[in-house]
């Protein structure tokens, strides 16, 4: 199958992405992450995730996801820019033409859905970074952020400054947390 997929990471408060971990999860970076696929140009599938460590690995712990099967996703493309749009999501991504590759790829043993791990997908084919532009719509007041040099940022950890209550791991919560940086961007088309 065809796969188109649109990656994008921006940076937010690390301490409150603490505050939604479930027990046996350690946040790495302040980051929170956007995958949006275009399947055979038939299903559109969106994930959102953040970098953890837990029972022994390394890797991005899905927030949620969602598919257009279930969910009123779509999508538009023209001649550098495709767009995804969902009741509670809207998101740009326009090639800028440049190639290269995600650092956060080398600290990535997989996913984690829940406590089942699905291990890192290999993809070899050249990226071409973007520039990217978000909002998130749960609410008016939740994260948005546009990129405008097309470069990757590295996001480095924090240390613990604040104790946050627990909150539930969704994508409500995880929404509402004000994006800092938009980190980096990038497109890719693989078979799978």
């Amino acid at each position: 199958m065809k796969i188109e997929q649109y990656v994008m990471a921006y940076k937010a408060e690390q301490d409150r992405l603490r505050a939604l971990l479930p027990t046996g999860f350690a946040s790495l970076r302040p980051v929170l992450r956007i995958n949006a696929e275009i399947r055979s140009e038939e299903t559109i599938y969106i994930e959102y995730n953040t970098p953890v460590e837990g029972f022994g690995k390394r890797g991005w712990l899905n927030i949620a996801h969602w598919e257009s099967s279930g969910t009123n996703l779509s999508y538009e493309k023209n001649v550098t820019a495709t767009t995804f749009r969902a009741p509670f999501l809207e998101i740009i991504y326009t090639g800028i033409g440049l190639m290269g590759g995600c650092p956060a790829e080398k600290d990535n043993d997989g996913c984690f859905y829940g406590t089942t791990f699905v291990p890192t997908e290999k993809i070899d084919e050249n990226k071409e970074y973007c520039n990217c532009a978000f909002r998130w719509k749960f609410t008016e007041n939740d994260a948005y952020g546009i990129s405008t040099d097309g470069k990757s940022i590295p996001a480095i950890p924090t240390e613990q400054q604040m104790q946050y209550k627990k909150q539930e791991l969704s994508p409500k919560n995880a929404a509402s947390i004000p994006c800092e940086q938009v980190l980096g961007a990038y497109k890719v088309t693989f078979e799978r």
